[in-house]
């Protein structure tokens, strides 16, 4: 695995966070993977909501070790006029602020952008919103699971004439995230070799789904086609899904290379279907996408998993499993790629947590600190800043910081 050589990439980076749950702490966390300094703003009291969100420990979601590792944490009450002058002297430094609110609510706190670019005028602010800061739906409430309807997603993930399903972790958000991280990488270079200024980038979640969409705009434009659920199987493409095996186990197979059909065909003894001149090419697969699955499926439903995909690996069939949590913590190739790490939290508690991605050959990130109790870094960062302890206690007093 690659080690670490000398400075991380983004060493020297500084960013504000001050979105919650999911979209805007995922582009913070990327960004610390990656040696950025994350300093994290929740409200006093309860803090960014994750906190307590799904499977708890000692009161503190495990999620939390993931989505808040390598950050700083400072409760501070944006909401008071002290709250947001510390906030401003934070942000007068950074290089990077991120926010996840609803459009409207950072120029309610006096921290718009016209505001910050003034006091900072190298500032990255990165905005991640439903429907983005202009258009008709601004100001509309909007989560990631509605970013997932409006772009697309929603509607075609499920199976053929039933409703429509969510995909079982909030994609909408994350990829809202990384669009963001793309954004501010990009504002990072044109001000370090451009001579740029600083600026903001808009990111609403359903577009960061629609851009993902491939084909589906298109074709409905050229050919009046609208994509429909399809289940497990990929439309258009042929064949790849998911078949039923020994033990009530489904084993996933893509065999829609023209040259890896013919090899899949003779790994499941059907010399038949691998020399007819009508499956030569994915477009002749594709009319007749029903007869070659049966195939597959009659092939595969009387053996077990792991026969198969010996049989698909010897073949050079692109094949696999669809792993649960437990298959993942235990796969030997995760370990091997330094994809499962295992952290103990400020609570004491040892847990495995996703690795690192991307993976850098000279400069990899890493987890240099696990997720910060709430405020536990509000006295060292504004002493930072020059405040007295008489200030910051009386901050404490006036319930400005928690």
């Amino acid at each position: 695995m690659p080690q670490p050589t000398g400075a991380l990439p983004l060493q020297g980076v500084k960013v504000v966070e001050l979105g919650q749950l999911i979209a805007g702490p995922f582009a913070g966390k990327t960004l610390g993977d990656f040696g950025a300094e994350v300093i994290k703003i929740e409200p006093p009291g309860e803090g960014d909501p994750l906190r307590t969100w799904r499977k708890l420990d000692q009161g503190t979601s495990v999620w939390w070790q993931v989505q808040s590792r390598n950050k700083q944490s400072v409760a501070l009450d944006l909401r008071h006029p002290k709250g947001q002058e510390i906030a401003r002297q934070l942000i007068r430094e950074a290089d990077v602020l991120i926010e996840n609110f609803r459009p409207g609510t950072m120029e309610g706190w006096g921290l718009g952008w016209e505001d910050l670019s003034k006091l900072n005028p190298g500032l990255i602010m990165l905005r991640i919103s439903g429907y983005g800061q202009t258009g008709p739906y601004r100001d509309r409430p909007g989560f990631g699971v509605i970013g997932e309807a409006m772009g697309g997603l929603r509607y075609i993930t499920g199976e053929p004439g039933r409703p429509p399903v969510r995909v079982g972790v909030s994609i909408g958000d994350s990829l809202a995230a990384l669009h963001g991280v793309i954004g501010i990488l990009l504002a990072l270079y044109h001000r370090k070799a451009n001579g740029g200024k600083g600026q903001y980038i808009d990111v609403a979640l359903y577009e960061a789904v629609f851009n993902m969409m491939e084909s589906l705009l298109p074709e409905y434009d050229a050919f009046g086609v609208i994509r429909e659920r399809t289940g497990s199987a990929l439309p258009g493409i042929a064949p790849t899904n998911a078949y039923p095996c020994k033990g009530d186990e489904y084993v996933l197979i893509a065999g829609n290379g023209d040259s890896i059909f013919r090899r899949l065909m003779e790994a499941i003894g059907r010399s038949d279907l691998a020399g007819d001149p009508e499956f030569a090419h994915n477009e002749g697969r594709v009319r007749r996408v029903e007869e070659i699955d049966a195939a597959i499926a009659a092939w595969t439903t009387d053996k077990p998993l792991d026969e198969i995909l010996t049989a698909m690996t010897k073949a050079k069939v692109p094949a696999g499993r669809i792993y649960s949590a437990k298959d993942i913590a235990e796969d030997p190739h995760y370990g091997a790629r330094g994809m499962i790490e295992q952290v103990v939290s400020r609570d004491g508690l040892t847990v495995k947590v996703p690795g690192v991605v991307p993976k850098l050959s000279e400069t990899p990130g890493s987890i240099r600190s696990t997720a910060p109790r709430l405020g536990e870094d509000a006295e060292a960062v504004l002493r930072r800043l020059g405040y007295s302890a008489e200030e910051i206690a009386a901050f404490r007093t006036e319930k400005v910081i928690g």
